[in-house]
């Protein structure tokens, strides 16, 4: 008896439903996704979460919701990457060259002085038949993460409480953050520096106390996280061109149906690009707030840029067995060949 009724009344309420414009596949469909990130809360990365969350809930009629949790709630880049692999995670904006720790080839994209300019990055890093995104989605893909799209995070800047640095042997001594990176760490040694790796939501204890003279990122993550407070000197050394990536767990990927994925991918795509384009244009204007905060900035001259860039082939030759040797190869070539028709 109850059990006729039960079904009577769950068909009475599907019908109901089915006037009203849903469908149980459609019901079935429903989602209430998680997405981490490491940026603060309103930051032009946050920007991009906010827009992705609200572009793909337009375009799946509500059927997807993306909560957001920024600023690192959910964990570092590397917690969030393992969270992702292992399905407890749904959606997340990585920084891959954080992530040698899960796999070293994640961090070739922060070889030093790939790019050198705007031109050169749009040519090497949003190629997805270059070296470098197929190598970074490839290797995601191996540890069960889907790229969805990439964005920019921004040219790499050194900054530090005790003197400016304006030629290479100015890094001597200093005792500098660097994320999870083979890489960057290899080059700051190679200059002299103490690189000690640490990960980004510890930084700004570490600098307030002393635990680390500088860190190298970017002027906009310098100003939005606040580590300027901290520091007195940066200097625009642009050692490390910095894309982030759009991902989703592969368990969750496996869910979606082939429409919903078509919209997360070109929605990714989408906002990825944009940001982008917002991201340079408003990143002399964080120069100019640091300057405005007391910060010293340096801007190195040809001469002294060709110093630096000397020591980033150092690092080059030593990560070869690393990354491989035909994999290193071909990123030579394509770095060439896109010289060879920019200028720095």
């Amino acid at each position: 008896m109850n059990f006729r009724f039960t079904r009577r009344a769950a068909g009475a309420a599907l019908a109901s439903l089915a006037l009203l414009g849903f469908s149980p596949s459609v019901l079935a469909q429903q989602m209430k996704l998680r997405l981490a990130h490491y940026a603060a809360a309103n930051s032009p990365v946050d920007q991009a979460a906010q827009e992705f969350a609200r572009l793909v809930n337009e375009r799946t009629q509500g059927r997807i919701s993306v909560l957001l949790f920024p600023s690192s709630q959910l964990g570092s880049v590397e917690a969030n990457a393992r969270d992702l692999s292992r399905g407890t995670l749904d959606l997340a904006l990585l920084t891959p060259g954080s992530l040698a720790g899960l796999d070293p080839l994640l961090d070739i994209h922060y070889l030093p002085f790939i790019a050198t300019n705007y031109q050169q990055a749009d040519a090497l890093f949003y190629n997805p038949s270059g070296v470098l995104q197929k190598t970074v989605r490839e290797t995601l893909a191996k540890h069960r993460i889907q790229t969805m799209g990439f964005y920019e995070l921004e040219f790499r800047a050194v900054t530090n409480s005790q003197r400016p640095i304006e030629k290479p042997e100015d890094l001597k001594g200093l005792k500098l953050r660097v994320p999870g990176s083979a890489a960057i760490k290899g080059f700051f040694e190679a200059a002299g520096a103490q690189a000690v790796v640490m990960p980004f939501p510890e930084l700004f204890t570490a600098l307030q106390q002393r635990t680390v003279d500088g860190q190298d990122n970017g002027a906009s993550l310098t100003y939005e996280s606040r580590l300027f407070e901290t520091q007195k000197y940066m200097t625009t050394l642009q050692h490390v061109y910095a894309f982030g990536t759009f991902n989703a767990s592969s368990q969750l990927w496996s869910k979606l149906s082939e429409a919903d994925r078509n919209v997360m991918l070109a929605t990714a795509q989408e906002v990825g690009k944009r940001q982008i384009q917002k991201n340079r244009e408003i990143n002399d204007q964080f120069l100019v707030k640091l300057e405005q905060a007391g910060i010293k900035i340096t801007r190195p001259s040809d001469k002294v840029f060709a110093e630096f860039a000397r020591i980033g082939q150092q690092v080059w030759d030593k990560l070869t067995p690393v990354y491989g040797a035909e994999r290193i190869k071909a990123l030579r070539e394509e770095v060439a060949s896109t010289r060879a028709s920019t200028t720095r």
